[in-house]
């Protein structure tokens, strides 16, 4: 091996070479962009809905109890098909429905079209009244009648259009209630087909046409000349049209894409007034509609509501996909504060006179009427309930028919929130009625004398009692749900009590950690639980009346499911920024989760005031878990002013202000969560929501301080100007002021009791106010002893945060969205532009307030958007979405 020695002149120019190239190393490195965090697309596309929809099976059930017995049928789907079951109860025992494949080989034969015995698609299964073996059901579009006993299968034709479907695997509605129908309805609602609402006895019928109503009898079978009830009727003051009908068909496939998109956000997540137009006929050049008329169960009366909405004020929207020309939608909408909004009129008619009677049931100004009914034991008086525009006082009344007096059977009222009311129950007919209120914080039922005097408190405690499910009078007992009762548990899981009417024997009928959807048995004797949770997939089981388990039914299949490398979700609980009130939340990751790495968070969100963003009960697919997958940490987050759930007050921390209410909460269970796991990245924090989750997500990233704290959200049809949403919501939530318009002088003398802050805010109409409160109730521009007073509401906007706006915000909006109106948006919009932010805006063309079709586009973009902000991994360099570099 040769040897060399450096000159010193050639030494220095290697060292000089060696120091540029190094320098030049240096600069590149600085220029380099940050390292990234590549977002893991496949893995997300593995969990999407469609990916995961054939490792899917039954998650629910709702026993068909067959004929008010003890004895039921259900479906159920796992690995191995459909199969239907029968339950005797007292037996503890399940058996087939039927024999499969022989049901097949019958359908088969008599449909000429081969059928699976592992997917047979049999709806809406009822059984014969009179005969437990005779089974009724529907096999795509067509009727069928077999006798089980002995074994013979009958074609009835074509099943009747819009009768209740039933979903064939573990979705079923409850079914089993008799044979082939007639639509009958509740006490006094007669047929619910075609346009002729019959009395009880058939002996007449009510319809509506080009506004106004009709009365019709029927004598013999044969039908004498309609008697024309009303002349007055007009396009919004109207009992129904075939105008009217046409538009209500035009809307429903907005109302069904809403409500798709509300159940995927529940998936994801976990009013009063009525139209009076009715479904109308199947003849679609018939004028006659059904209208809304409701008849005593004696035949003797009807009553009937009717809007007048001629004041309100119309809103637009434009559909731009319309061939050739775009169309405009306009619609009646009152919006929060104005003196114009909806009034409702009572009538009742007396067939013996021939007399439509409007009966004088004012007394609040603006007032809305709910819970109108007949009691089934007499048809000379009627009762209703009557609520404030305030939201905060109602009265439960009832008319004398032969007199027209009205008489007030009890009273409820609050301050500083709004009220919520059920509807009324009664124990028997004529008899004592059970009553819900929160005038304890809590919703509770109370047992009243059918005069309205209070019996006793049949409820009590720090939980809420939510639903009656069932009251057997002869044994004197209330079976209902509730939630937050059990100790140690989520309180917003849901379970089934009974408790006699004398207030005693409180008892738990579901037990177990889990959010419960309990089927009572007709006889009182068992119960059909179907629980799960967020973390624990659904089980089916059957328990008596003391809620002991006594046949396990039926155990969700997941092990298709977990060979994807599918994980639960996992629960949590945080403490809100008080330091006291405990908070829940649920926790995706990726499935491939690292605790050395450092995840971004990004919560998914929706304030409430009337529900939270938490879901309680199982979902394999979720949107959360599939924006999980790109290397996120995903969380859904309570807060309070969520939820009415845990308590009014609890509920109603937002009133008066229903902007930033809930985003200190957010916050500090997410900060409690990044000291908690380490893994937690604080520094990457994303939010995301809709409707009233994407109001929230736009406030976060403008509000200070939170808009610091989180750094991407994406916020979808948000209601950011309040003030444009629906009046009666916003009303309800923020809180409505009636102020004096001039307020009296100062006296030096008595006084009010009022602080100077509430002098000028009257809360008019509460019975137990300091005096001198002025008088019951009015509302919009009325005199009192104080003089002229007004309504007044403000709820805080937007963009009025708009100049603080900090990070990455995309606003999307659909253009005709008739619930959120997206002028809110534009708003928000117009106020970022003029203080010269930037933003990112997606329209979604001609779709309401759920997308519809175009719900995947979103999600894509949605989900690239954290992906490109927040990991930096930018996917926005082709066109096409599919592509993933």
């Amino acid at each position: 091996m040769r040897s060399y020695q450096l000159t010193p002149t050639l030494h220095r120019r290697m060292a000089l070479l060696a120091f540029s190239a190094t320098a030049l190393l240096a600069s590149a490195s600085a220029q380099a962009p940050a390292p990234v965090n590549r977002a893991n697309w496949k893995l997300a596309d593995r969990f999407s809905n469609e990916a995961l929809r054939p490792y899917l099976y039954s998650t629910g059930m709702t026993p068909g109890w067959i004929n008010k017995g003890d004895t039921f049928w259900y479906s159920w789907r796992d690995a191995d098909g459909i199969k239907f079951w029968k339950v005797d109860s007292r037996a503890h025992k399940k058996t087939p429905l039927f024999d499969a494949a022989h049901m097949a080989a019958l359908l088969s034969e008599s449909t000429k079209k081969p059928y699976d015995t592992t997917n047979l698609p049999i709806t809406t299964v009822t059984f014969d009244e009179k005969n437990d073996d005779l089974m009724r059901f529907t096999v795509e579009g067509t009727r069928f009648e077999y006798d089980l006993s002995k074994d013979v299968l009958k074609n009835l034709g074509a099943a009747p259009r819009g009768g209740a479907g039933t979903p064939p695997a573990g979705g079923q509605g409850r079914g089993g209630r008799g044979g082939g129908g007639g639509g009958q309805g509740g006490p006094g609602r007669g047929s619910q087909t075609g346009f002729r609402n019959f009395s009880p006895d058939r002996k007449a019928y009510v319809y509506a046409m080009d506004d106004n109503l009709y009365y019709v009898e029927v004598e013999n079978d044969k039908e004498k000349p309609p008697v024309q009830l009303t002349t007055d009727g007009e396009k919004y003051y109207s009992f129904g049209s075939k105008r009217d009908q046409d538009e209500q068909r035009q809307q429903l496939v907005l109302t069904q894409q809403l409500q798709q998109q509300q159940q995927r956000q529940q998936d994801d997540q976990n009013v009063d007034d009525t139209s009076q137009t009715g479904t109308g006929a199947a003849n679609p050049n018939e004028k006659r509609v059904r209208a809304n008329v409701t008849w005593s169960k004696d035949s003797k009366r009807f009553y009937v509501t009717r809007r007048d909405e001629r004041k309100v004020k119309d809103l637009y929207l434009v559909n731009s996909l319309t061939e050739p020309r775009p169309t405009l939608m306009t619609y009646r909408y009152s919006m929060p504060g104005e003196a114009d909004v909806p009034q409702t009129e009572l009538f009742v008619f007396d067939p013996s006179v021939h007399r439509l009677h409007k009966v004088p049931v004012d007394k609040y100004k603006d007032q809305v009427l709910m819970n109108v009914h007949w009691q089934d034991n007499t048809s000379d008086s009627f009762r209703f309930v009557r609520r404030d525009r305030l939201q905060r006082n109602l009265e439960l009344c009832e008319v004398d028919l032969k007199t027209d007096a009205v008489k007030t059977l009890l009273t409820e009222s609050v301050r500083d929130t709004s009220l919520e009311v059920q509807p009324v129950r009664y124990v028997k007919p004529g008899g004592d009625m059970i009553w819900w209120s929160e005038r304890s914080g809590w919703g509770h039922y109370y047992l009243y004398s059918n005069d309205g005097k209070l019996k006793r408190t049949l409820t009590s405690g720090p939980f809420r009692a939510d639903r009656i499910v069932d009251v057997d009078a002869d044994k004197g007992t209330l079976f209902f749900t509730a939630v937050g009762r059990e100790a140690g548990e989520n309180p917003y899981y849901h379970h089934l009590y009974r408790v006699n009417l004398d207030g005693k024997g409180l008892a738990l009928l579901d037990p177990g950690d889990a959010d419960h959807a309990s089927s009572l048995s007709d006889d009182k004797k068992f119960v059909v639980d179907v629980y799960s949770r967020t973390d624990k997939e659904p089980t089916a089981v059957l328990r008596d009346e003391s809620g002991k388990q006594v046949l396990e039914l039926e155990h969700m299949d997941l092990s298709r499911l977990k060979e994807t490398g599918w994980k639960m979700p996992e629960t949590f609980k945080v403490k809100a920024a008080d330091g006291v009130t405990d908070i829940y939340g649920n926790m995706w990751k990726p499935v491939d989760f690292d605790p050395n790495r450092k995840y971004p968070i990004i919560a998914n969100v929706y304030p409430g005031p009337q529900t939270e963003s938490v879901s309680t009960a199982f979902s394999a697919a979720a949107t959360n878990q599939r924006l999980a997958q790109l290397g996120f940490i995903v969380i859904q987050i309570g807060n309070r002013g969520g939820n009415p759930a845990r308590s009014n007050a609890y509920q109603s921390y937002g009133y008066y202000n229903l902007r930033d209410y809930g985003l200190a909460d957010k916050k500090a269970g997410i900060e409690q969560l990044a000291l908690r796991f380490p893994w937690i990245d604080i520094d990457r924090v994303g939010i995301y929501g809709h409707s009233g989750g994407g109001f929230m997500t736009a406030a976060a990233l403008m509000s200070p301080p939170y808009n610091d704290f989180f750094k991407v959200g994406v916020s979808s049809s948000g209601n950011h100007d309040n003030n444009v949403y629906n009046q009666n919501w916003s009303e309800q939530y923020h809180g409505l002021k009636e102020v004096p318009v001039n307020p009296p002088a100062a006296s030096t003398g008595g006084g009010t009791g009022r602080t100077p802050d509430e002098e000028d805010e009257w809360d008019l109409g509460f019975p137990d106010g300091p005096a001198p409160v002025p008088p019951a109730a009015p509302q919009g521009a009325t005199t009192t002893t104080a003089g002229q007073t007004k309504l007044e509401i403000h709820v805080p906007t937007n963009a009025e945060l708009a100049p603080n706006l900090k990070g990455n915000l995309l606003l999307v909006h659909g253009d005709m969205d008739n619930n959120v109106h997206y002028a809110g948006t534009v708003r928000l919009m117009n106020a970022l532009m003029r203080a010269n932010k930037r933003f990112d805006f997606l329209l979604i063309p001609g779709k309401p307030h759920g997308y519809g079709d175009l719900q995947p586009y979103f999600t894509q973009r949605m989900m690239e958007y954290f992906a490109e902000h927040l990991l930096g991994d930018r996917y926005g360099s082709t066109a096409d979405m599919t592509e993933h570099k």
